[in-house]
């Protein structure tokens, strides 16, 4: 099933695309607003899924490192609420060890660029022990390229954002 069958399954998936795509085409507040409005509707006990998701591209769309590490907390901690079963309604592929190394990695890079080398390291560790588990596809390649900025970062003492599309070495 293809990403627009299974978002038009799931209304709120697909309203949560929608935003996330006024955001990727430059609309930021529009996105932030209509993300914030989604989360209201589904609270802070709703479905697993889509508080993962609305918070982990909400976190994007946050004007300060701290905010954003706010919503990065809120989706991993509704990860633990979400069982593969009820990522498998979604996509048949999704299975939430695979969603861990991205949601740790953002968690990394926030601490990191909040000045907190140490939980940086913690959420990095974790990421580490999880990355064996990703594909050897485009999504696993994006997060071990992202580990191994946010750790250079690290490394360099830098607190500053990273670019989202660093160019190849």
């Amino acid at each position: 099933m293809d990403q627009s069958v299974r978002a038009a399954a799931d209304e709120t998936m697909a309203s949560i695309g929608a935003a996330v795509e006024l955001g990727r085409s430059g609309q930021r507040s529009q996105a932030r607003d209509a993300l914030t409005a989604l989360w209201e509707q589904i609270g802070a006990t709703g479905d697993a899924l889509h508080r993962c998701t609305l918070a982990h591209y909400l976190a994007d769309l946050q004007d300060t490192t701290q905010a954003e590490l706010e919503w990065d907390e809120r989706a991993l901690a509704a990860a633990g609420d979400l069982t593969d079963d009820r990522a498998r309604r979604y996509d048949h592929a999704w299975q939430v060890r695979l969603l861990l190394p991205s949601l740790h990695l953002n968690l990394a890079d926030d601490h990191r660029r909040l000045g907190d080398p140490t939980r940086a390291r913690k959420h990095l560790a974790q990421v580490q022990s999880l990355v064996t588990d990703l594909p050897d596809d485009q999504y696993g390649g994006m997060i071990r390229s992202g580990v191994q900025h946010v750790c250079a970062a690290l490394a360099a003492g830098s607190t500053q954002r990273l670019d989202p599309h660093p160019s190849a070495p």
